[in-house]
């Protein structure tokens, strides 16, 4: 079992409010996670054929049966009816908090159930993939550079993780997507996402991939929005601020696990990672999202973004928390070099950081000046203070 960082949130927003829905990626471990929270609830899978059919017949009855010991529902956009009967079961005893979970795996259909029937009476708490400390934690002591191979996913780390990630892309966009009320042909999403692996750490063009597609922007637009509300894809927006420099305004494009982009590219290894021409690319996406997935946790209301002048200052990753910002650049080799060192000093002004990081697969860290230091992964990997 892995040690979730999210753990603790979890229980914290069990204290404060009535229903805890918690939404990620199928299989990323909403069930384990919710479980270990929460030993002592009764666990309902709404997508069990029996617990469907009593849950569809009578939603309140199925509730009522189990609310002397808490409740964890599973998949819970399955039923769509179940998010009106908590609410009166709530409503009844509306002062008492911790008294169910609700797991769902396709955010689009959870969110709406909650925001029209459970607003003001649920926490809303995201589960990412592993960070890679949380992969260190298991039984297996992964490395990071296993976790940057496979990915995030528990069950990838465990064993084959391309013929994992087939299984998996087979069952999400031919059997989930239609399920959860998705018009998309599989087989143009398969084509979508492998050019997304493509252009992976680029700004994203939906003019450009429409072209190549055959179909429109806003098709493509359509299909992101899909892919991203399932948990595939990033959109990292770009930072804006009034400095009287050109901008770049597209967003860049990632794709959430290296062990989905790793198999769309056809990488099986350590080695043909090291020698692929997006080995850069990959190690930029994973360090952003091993810090972002970090960040959401010490740091709630913290946003990331990316800069990029038109002139070619770029920032790799930007996080926001209001009161401070921080820049992040991201190196696969050695990130004392002098050029990217000033780069990232001059930039700092500019985007009202006062420090920046230099993140990259080198032992240890150390200062590079008054404002920019080097930051080994193995270190960066435990926070970003």
């Amino acid at each position: 079992m892995f040690e979730r960082i999210v753990l603790a949130t979890v229980q914290a927003a069990a204290r404060s409010f009535p229903v805890v829905a918690i939404v990620g990626a199928r299989q990323v471990g909403k069930t384990t996670l919710a479980r270990t929270a929460f030993p002592r609830f009764a666990y309902r899978d709404l997508e069990d054929p029996r617990t469907a059919e009593r849950f569809a017949a009578d939603p309140r009855q199925a509730l009522d049966e189990t609310t002397g010991t808490g409740l964890v529902l599973d998949e819970a956009q399955a039923q769509p009816a179940v998010f009106a009967a908590l609410r009166g079961v709530v409503d009844e005893q509306r002062s008492q908090n911790g008294r169910f979970v609700v797991l769902g795996s396709a955010q689009p259909g959870l969110v709406r159930g909650v925001a029209e029937s459970l607003a003001g009476r649920v926490r809303l708490v995201e589960l990412d993939p592993l960070t890679a400390a949380e992969a260190a934690s298991g039984e297996y002591g992964l490395g990071w550079r296993d976790a940057w191979l496979k990915g995030g996913l528990p069950d990838a780390l465990r064993g084959d993780f391309r013929a994992w990630w087939e299984a998996y892309l087979r069952t999400l966009l031919e059997r989930d997507l239609p399920q959860y009320g998705v018009r998309a042909d599989p087989l143009f999403l398969r084509r979508l996402l492998t050019m997304l692996a493509h252009l992976h750490g680029g700004l994203l063009n939906a003019s450009q991939l429409g072209s190549s597609l055959g179909v429109s922007h806003h098709a493509v637009q359509r299909h992101l929005d899909v892919l991203e509300q399932v948990f595939l894809i990033r959109r990292l927006a770009p930072y804006f601020r009034n400095v009287g420099k050109r901008l770049t305004r597209s967003p860049k494009v990632y794709l959430r696990d290296t062990g989905l982009l790793h198999h769309l590219l056809n990488i099986s290894n350590a080695e043909e990672l090291f020698n692929h021409p997006s080995r850069g690319a990959s190690w930029e996406g994973f360090v952003i999202e091993d810090i972002v997935r970090r960040e959401r946790i010490a740091h709630p209301h913290s946003q990331a973004y990316f800069w990029r002048t038109a002139a070619g200052a770029e920032v790799d990753l930007l996080l926001d928390r209001g009161n401070e910002r921080v820049a992040i650049e991201i190196k696969a080799g050695r990130g004392d070099d002098a050029r990217v060192v000033r780069t990232l000093r001059e930039t700092l002004p500019d985007i009202g950081a006062g420090r920046g990081w230099i993140v990259d697969q080198a032992a240890g860290s150390e200062p590079l000046g008054r404002e920019v230091a080097r930051i080994g992964f193995e270190v960066a990997m435990e926070g970003v203070p």
